[in-house]
């Protein structure tokens, strides 16, 4: 998995990546006790959620169009740059106690702006820094540091400065990372996109929007992740954080635990697919990964004691992980370079296109039905949209071997039409 860092420019990226990691891990504990220190209900974070979702979904379509015609780099230095000064703005408010919900309520407006500025660009580089033959050990590597930062190390990290110097200097901590990783990522090599005719931004989201709509495996994959997302990931966010502080009677420093255990599944997920390579069906493993993983989050509802929670998070979260990593693999080797940022953006629009609805949802659900009620039926639900599996043509890529060369770029594979 290592050999992906040989080359420079992804060593530089994931260096940066993995600093801004750390600093979402922190950024994880630290809103939602901030926020539930403001106001001690479900709702209030769900409308904390719905402020940073709502903006980043209504950005992301033009973010990929962006990033097919600008180049990549810089746009991932002023993603990082304005969700530093989100943050940083959030963490000063925190540490001179002046502090209300309607300010985090604004700042993460524009920390959502931002990822939806960061998430199709960094997609889209990396197929430019890193050859096909180490994509997926590059993809493995990238999904290892995303549980390490943000799920084990900076939740750790997080309720641990929580504790001894307040949540705004954990926010602090937050933004200081984004500005390291803009720093990492500025000492790339200047990599200018290869000149194409240029038509109107409305064509060239068209463009998209076709390419995965003729590609079974996309538009039926993204439909089963908007629709699992719609069902657990609000009441996944929004309600653990309120299940541990409440029923449990626990702190923080619990929080970042449970979350830092399932950090650990993922990583011993992504060493594991880095080693082994991933299964003849991939298709089929990531689906059949992705319903696990929704399903166990629903079984944290019945979850008695924290200990408890850290298995299921653990085996949770390496699933999440395993699939991830069949995902961006297959992103990279079959969509054409060209069109990855606007193919990209698509993913991340129609996945978590309906993540605000269920912000905007999980608090007046889980009044009426409970906490726990609540976020167990989210795990059936959402396990039960992976049915998407039978689509025909979705499992069309496992005619050949992930991320083979001569699965390259999709047009080789049949599409629906």
């Amino acid at each position: 998995m290592l050999r992906a860092l040989r080359h420079r420019d992804f060593a530089l990226l994931w260096l940066g990546q993995a600093i801004s990691l750390v600093g979402d891990g922190v950024y994880l504990v630290a809103i939602a006790w901030l926020v539930y220190d403001l106001s001690n209900a479900p709702s209030a974070l769900a409308l904390v959620g719905v402020a940073w979702t709502l903006p980043m979904v209504a950005a992301l379509l033009f973010a990929g169009v962006l990033s097919d015609r600008r180049e990549r780099r810089r746009l991932l230095i002023e993603a990082d740059l304005l969700r530093g000064a989100a943050i940083g703005g959030i963490g000063v408010l925190a540490l001179t106690d002046s502090v209300e919900l309607w300010h985090v309520v604004v700042l993460v407006v524009a920390y959502g702006v931002g990822q939806a500025l960061f998430a199709p660009a960094f997609t889209a580089i990396i197929p430019s820094v890193v050859p096909r033959e180490d994509l997926l050990q590059a993809n493995a590597l990238k999904e290892l540091m995303e549980p390490v930062g943000m799920r084990f190390a900076g939740p750790a990290l997080g309720g641990a400065l929580i504790a001894v110097a307040g949540v705004g200097t954990a926010l602090l901590v937050d933004a200081a990372s984004f500005a390291l990783s803009a720093v990492a990522v500025s000492c790339m090599r200047h990599r200018p996109l290869v000149a194409t005719a240029r038509r109107s931004v409305r064509r060239e989201l068209a463009t998209g929007l076709a390419y995965v709509r003729d590609n079974a495996w996309l538009w039926a994959t993204l439909c089963a992740a908007a629709l699992a997302l719609l069902a657990s990931y609000g009441p996944l966010e929004v309600l653990l954080p309120y299940i541990i502080r409440n029923d449990l009677g626990s702190d923080a420093a619990t929080f970042g635990v449970v979350l830092s255990a399932g950090g650990l599944g993922s990583i011993v997920a992504a060493l594991i697919v880095a080693r082994t390579g991933a299964p003849r069906r991939h298709v089929t493993f990531m689906y059949m990964a992705w319903a696990l993983a929704i399903a166990l989050d629903g079984a944290l509802a019945v979850s008695g004691a924290a200990w408890q929670m850290c298995v299921i998070a653990f085996v949770s979260f390496a699933s999440i992980t395993a699939g991830m990593i069949v995902w961006n693999t297959l992103m990279h080797t079959l969509v054409p370079p060209d069109m990855l940022g606007r193919v990209s953006s698509v993913d991340w629009f129609v996945s978590v296109g309906l993540a605000p609805i269920s912000f905007a949802l999980t608090g007046p659900v889980a009044e009426l039905l409970g906490a726990r009620t609540t976020l167990g039926l989210a795990g059936l639900l959402g396990a039960a949209a992976c049915a998407f599996l039978f689509v025909p043509g979705v499992r069309d890529p496992e005619r050949r071997p992930l991320g083979s060369p001569s699965a390259a770029r999709g047009a080789e594979l049949p599409s629906p039409s």
